[in-house]
């Protein structure tokens, strides 16, 4: 029998068809068959190193001042390191013995009071190891929290294969110890140990920056005072070279792994993360750390730290509550200290300028409403108000995919980051205005309205689908130093995509309505709908849990209305059942993957089988009511419903109401209204971030719809009011009075 050639091709693969089915085939194959796509061999087992740096950031290594620290980085792979943990009360800081504790579970872990000092020293054992003093009260406390942290985890699976843990260092005794609190070898410094050879995993503590902060106590507020430049530098300088004389000591083939474990001043930063040595593929770390807990180079997690620890030592499926993933390199070439430092910068002045840009965005937002009402109301100023207020309200929609298109410029570098970040905004929403403008779709009822929506809806898409680069440290997206999130969706992000989506099937149904050819309509509409839920949904795009649902409500009653069909309660439940059904799928083809390769959605599924989701819910359903105090937010959502309700649903001294004008215009837009409202609702009732989501909601719909209305005046003309006809009285009978 004749065998082709090597170079030849079989015969099914010369169609390209054939060629992509059978590609997808695979694909999906690698999708759902558990371990598919994880190596066929397991870890090569190596001596770890952890060092911990409490409060170390990259601003504080250059090559003068920390050459052991800067050799590391240079040889190996480097990040930045979220190091999100329980806070202390009223604080928003990862403390240094709370860091310690999620390096010991793997897992958000802390410790009660409301203190942030240095760790206990442990009690010496005559064995020559050591025990942690009250690990029973910090195993109590983290087994009342939320994330039911099982501190000790990281020891406990060394202890349980036999392998030998040495701790360095009060803080490294926590994040060694065994469930029981007890580390088998401990030594305050490193050359307390005289042989490392034995020991698969070593733990050190370089604690000098925080014994800097510790040392020059607190202000009269109780704040502590950070230390000097010159303090601060020294401090550094000596861990440097208490890390050198453990490099100095570890046997040949060592991973190392450093981390700012926590923060040590009043605010979150990110902090260090560097891998040297042999990494989790059996290649050395070159280049930059990532994740698939966080998807983006250059940023890992401290949970991540325990992970790695484990995989590098030889444990290839870490124990339960372990929530990190292994350190991987996955980008050729390295970052260097100031772009590491850069993106720390930019996380802290998006701290700064989060609230005061939201302030900023209700009163415009209000004030603009306010404006809005007398011009469309009154006609105060005739056509050209008119005009004016619908390029206002298309700017005022463009702002919210601009406030994400604004991570494209480095606006927190500008003198003023405040100010470099609204002009950076306005020039995104003032390009994307007068692409709205510039064609002959300007004079159509919902032409600006589509383009916007359109812009909008295909920019986020897009982003998640390359990685949600500008969602991270955006100002309407997540910060990695609070690590809520690090991609996907997050929830302003989706309710400003599921409403943006909404509204452009509104665009997209209206020439097809008014052609008479509502069937392709809903083809057209339900085909982009289904595309924009599988994008939110997907855990290799969106990962969204909670979207999900909200956003198969909202498209769902779109096109139930523009079906001419009326909701009832059994369709509301259908769909109900549907939106549950679609999210199932997606969580449970997510946790079919390997476990190191999950997103929240299949760790979420593994949690219902555990029997842990309850906490997780109950977290969540506590953020959202939270949510109702946030007092900017929710005097936004009032504004903008008020508007819609009671200025452009009222008639007008232009002869009508404006929403009944443009309803008349422009069909398709009122089911899109209804199903944007639906979407927010069930948003706001299953997220977490709760009113915000229709909040952003609103603030996009909203102003669109004002600028579709006044289209819809322009276009009808204002009206003369016509004077009511007087009552007359009832003309007198001529007939003869009855006999």
């Amino acid at each position: 029998m004749h065998r082709p050639d090597a170079g030849t091709a079989y015969g099914p693969l010369r169609s390209p068809r054939a060629a992509a089915l059978l590609a997808a085939l695979a694909a999906l194959f690698v999708l759902t068959v558990p371990g598919a796509a994880a190596a066929a061999t397991g870890p090569i087992p190596v001596p770890v190193a952890v060092i911990g740096v409490p409060g170390l950031e990259w601003a504080d290594i250059d090559q003068k001042t920390t050459p052991n620290l800067w050799r590391l980085a240079a040889e190996g792979a480097v990040g930045s390191l979220s190091t999100r943990t329980i806070p202390p009360p009223n604080r928003a800081i990862t403390c240094p013995v709370s860091g310690w504790l999620t390096i010991s579970a793997g897992q958000r872990a802390g410790a009660p009071g409301a203190g942030c000092g240095l760790p206990p020293l442990p009690e010496p054992t005559a064995d020559g190891g050591a025990r942690v003093p009250g690990w029973d009260n910090l195993r109590a406390f983290n087994d009342d929290q939320s994330y039911r942290a099982r501190i000790g985890s990281l020891g406990q699976a060394m202890a349980d294969k036999g392998w030998k843990v040495a701790a360095i260092g009060p803080g490294a005794a926590l994040g060694a110890a065994d469930q029981s609190g007890n580390i088998a070898k401990y030594s305050a410094t490193p050359e307390g140990i005289d042989d490392l050879t034995p020991y698969r995993l070593i733990v050190m503590e370089a604690d000098e920056l925080a014994r800097a902060w510790i040392d020059r106590g607190v202000d009269g507020t109780g704040e502590p005072i950070p230390p000097t430049e010159q303090a601060r530098e020294h401090a550094v300088a000596t861990a440097d070279r208490e890390i050198g004389t453990l490099l100095a000591h570890l046997p040949p083939g060592t991973s190392v792994l450093v981390a700012g474990i926590s923060d040590i001043s009043t605010a979150a930063h990110l902090h260090v993360a560097i891998g040297h040595g042999p990494g989790p593929d059996g290649k050395r770390y070159a280049g930059r750390l990532t994740a698939s807990s966080t998807r983006q180079q250059g940023l890992v997690t401290i949970t991540d730290l325990t992970a790695t620890a484990l995989y590098l030592a030889g444990l290839e499926r870490p124990p339960a509550g372990v929530s990190g993933r292994p350190w991987h390199v996955n980008a050729p070439g390295g970052a260097t200290v100031r772009e590491l430092a850069d993106a720390d910068l930019a996380s802290q002045v998006l701290r700064t300028v989060r609230t005061p840009f939201y302030i900023a965005l209700v009163i415009v937002q209000v004030l603009f409403y306010l404006a809005a009402a007398i011009a469309v109301r009154r006609g105060r100023g005739g056509s050209r108000l008119l005009a004016a207020t619908q390029v206002v309200a298309v700017v005022s929609a463009a702002v919210a995919v601009s406030s994400f298109l604004a991570q494209l410029v480095p606006w927190w570098s500008t003198g003023s980051a405040m100010a470099g970040l609204i002009a950076t905004i306005l020039g995104f929403a003032f390009l994307i205005t007068g692409l709205a403008f510039a064609g002959p779709w300007r004079h159509a009822v919902l032409g600006p309205l589509t383009v916007v929506a359109g812009v909008t809806s295909v920019c986020l898409m897009l982003d998640v689908a390359t990685g949600s680069q500008l969602q991270i440290n955006a100002v309407t997206g997540y910060e990695p130093v609070t690590g809520g999130r690090f991609y996907g969706f997050g929830n302003i992000a989706f309710a400003v995509f599921a409403t943006a989506t909404i509204m452009l099937l509104a665009g997209l149904a209206h020439p097809l309505v008014t052609r008479g050819r509502r069937r392709l309509a809903l083809v057209v509409c339900g085909a982009y709908g289904l595309l924009a839920v599988f994008a939110d949904g997907w855990p290799s795009w969106g990962a969204d849990f909670g979207g999900v649902p909200a956003f198969v409500v909202g498209v769902a009653v779109f096109l139930t209305l523009l079906s001419g069909r009326r909701l009832s309660v059994s369709r509301l439940l259908l769909v109900g059942v549907a939106a549950a059904a679609l999210l199932t799928l997606f969580a449970f083809l997510d946790w079919r993957r390997p476990a190191d390769r999950r997103t929240h959605l299949g760790a979420f599924f593994q949690q219902v089988l555990d029997g842990e989701a309850w906490p997780v819910l109950g977290r969540k359903l506590s953020a959202m009511i939270g949510t109702l105090g946030n007092v900017p937010l929710t005097v936004l959502s009032l504004a903008a419903l008020a508007f819609l309700f009671f200025v452009l649903a009222r008639p007008s001294n232009w002869g009508a109401s404006a929403l009944e004008l443009l309803y008349r215009r422009a069909p398709s837009l009122r089911p899109a209204l209804f199903g944007m409202l639906s979407c927010a609702l069930a948003g706001f009732l299953i997220n977490d971030s709760g009113v915000a989501i229709p909040a952003m909601a609103l603030t996009f719909a909203v102003p669109l719809t004002l600028a579709a209305a006044v289209r819809a005046l322009q276009l009808a003309g204002p009206a003369t009011p016509t004077p009511p006809e007087p009552r007359s009285r009832p003309a007198e009978s001529t007939a003869p009075p009855a006999s």
